[in-house]
């Protein structure tokens, strides 16, 4: 069984002439254990794709299959659980909370996951410890590097240990040195059975990841 699979799923926006089709109908299948890149040129549909996937949309038809089931049309409460507890989101500008330590900020989604205190401190620090910032737990994010926020948010979205973690443009704002350890982590996490579905628009990625989805005014042109 695929870890995702996409029936027909399509975005729509708006009706009649004016109706913005910011997603085709397209049919995918992404197996667990694969670095997959989304690309496309502003406007393409890839973060409409990648706000499907993390359930942070709703498709305007179509199934989205994740482990199995159907998760297109729940409730918000139902698909805040799914993001919760089965998918990791790491966000180009980081979306740290700037007044808590790294170690509050990893523990948060365990929070809302129901993990008990003793508990959410001893996965975060090893997740800290796992991305190189097990020294700096009591770090804020402001006395961090912008590579180093962006460690703390891939430990973040490791939190609850999900079945797939989107990235949204993850390497936007750092050098192509640390962007390029970024997709280290991404490829050792995959190693270890992690999925890692990435967008960018960066194309010297492209020979770094084991799969390549393309898209380009709403259409899914490569897969």
């Amino acid at each position: 069984m695929s870890l995702i699979e996409l029936r027909g799923i399509s975005r729509v926006y708006g009706e009649g002439p004016t109706a913005v089709h910011a997603l085709r109908p397209a049919n995918l299948t992404i197996e667990a254990g694969t670095l997959v890149a989304i690309f496309g040129t502003s406007g393409s549909g890839k973060s409409t794709m990648l706000n499907m996937l993390g359930l942070l949309d709703e498709p305007t038809s179509g199934d989205y299959l994740l482990e199995g089931r159907n998760v297109a049309n729940l409730t918000d409460a139902v698909r805040s659980e799914i993001r919760c507890k089965q998918i990791g989101i790491i966000f180009q500008s980081f979306n740290l909370f700037p007044h808590f330590s790294i170690l509050e900020n990893v523990c948060m989604p365990m929070r809302f996951a129901g993990l008990e205190r003793h508990e959410m401190k001893d996965r975060a620090s090893m997740l800290l410890d796992r991305v190189g910032l097990g020294g700096r737990l009591a770090h804020s994010p402001s006395q961090l590097s912008g590579g180093q926020c962006q460690r703390v948010a891939i430990a973040r979205a490791l939190a609850n240990n999900p079945s797939v973690i989107l990235a949204d443009e993850p390497t936007g704002n750092l050098d192509e040195k640390t962007g390029n350890e970024i997709i280290e982590i991404f490829h050792e996490l995959v190693a270890e059975g992690n999925t890692v579905i990435m967008v960018t628009h960066n194309a010297e990625y492209e020979k770094m990841v084991q799969r390549v989805i393309e898209l380009h005014d709403g259409n899914v042109v490569r897969k």
